[in-house]
């Protein structure tokens, strides 16, 4: 039976390059880089080579997460700077739900708001189509539809 201990060490010892987090997570090196630059990724320095650790790669994982619900980076940081605290990530985890029911609660104001946008849409399509129905093709669209009409007829004839 394998060692618990020092198969987690391993796992922990595991390093990767740019281009395998990059494929893994389907984002491009240069969004790495950005995040190292903003302070968020702390890769190691192998010569000219990053070389990322298994924090790195936990961390790209909840800045990605983060990202997709649409969280700002600021918050992000915050999020991640918790988790250096020795609470069992009690702080991060908490700070996490703050700023995730903040965000579910604008998303929800912003789907009721894209609602209300669809809704008024669809009653000024449907208005301007009516009057234009009502007031006809005018001028310049009453010879359109007469041209495609000889044009039609001509290849119905012709066939």
């Amino acid at each position: 039976m394998p060692d618990t201990a020092s198969s987690l060490s391993v796992a922990d010892a595991r390093t990767y390059t740019i281009s395998e987090l990059a494929r893994e997570f389907g984002v491009t090196p240069r969004a790495l880089r950005f995040y190292e630059d903003k302070d968020m990724l702390h890769p190691a320095r192998d010569g000219m080579m990053r070389v990322y650790s298994n924090r790195d790669r936990a961390r790209l994982k909840i800045i990605l997460q983060c990202k997709r619900v649409g969280l700002p980076l600021a918050d992000i940081r915050e999020i991640l700077d918790l988790y250096a605290m020795d609470d069992g990530q009690r702080a991060q985890m908490r700070e996490a739900l703050n700023k995730f029911r903040l965000q579910s609660e604008r998303l929800r104001q912003q789907r009721e708001d894209i609602e209300c946008a669809i809704g008024e849409l669809t009653r000024g399509v449907a208005w301007l189509e009516e009057q234009l129905e009502r007031i006809g093709p005018g001028e310049e669209g009453a010879e359109r539809v007469a041209a495609y009409e000889k044009v039609a007829r001509e290849r119905l004839e012709n066939n």
